[in-house]
């Protein structure tokens, strides 16, 4: 089996290419508008497990923002998933 030696400048000219390779997949996905999910009322009270004025007053004080079309109003489910992910709550503090 015939073998090759691999030398430093190789494995740099190999770096410069995987990365721009890479810069270049990151750029075409960056300029990809992701499509969006969109829930319904309905969806997100069962998601979120609120009440409709819990979901009312979420909206009147801008925590999670929805979208009116035709009387319908829709929320981006990926926004949802954030604004959860941005409120946990790691420890309560018990009441003794």
């Amino acid at each position: 089996m015939p073998t090759s030696i691999i030398t430093t400048d190789d494995l740099r000219d190999f770096k410069i290419e995987l990365l721009e390779e890479i810069a270049e997949i990151l750029f075409k996905l960056n300029n990809k508008p992701m499509p969006i999910n969109w829930l319904r009322s309905v969806e997100v009270k069962e998601k979120l497990k609120i009440s409709t004025g819990t979901l009312h007053n979420l909206r009147k004080k801008k925590i999670i923002k929805g979208h009116k079309l035709e009387g319908i109003i829709f929320y981006d489910a990926s926004e949802i998933d954030r604004i959860l992910l941005e409120n946990v709550v790691l420890n309560e503090e018990k009441n003794t």
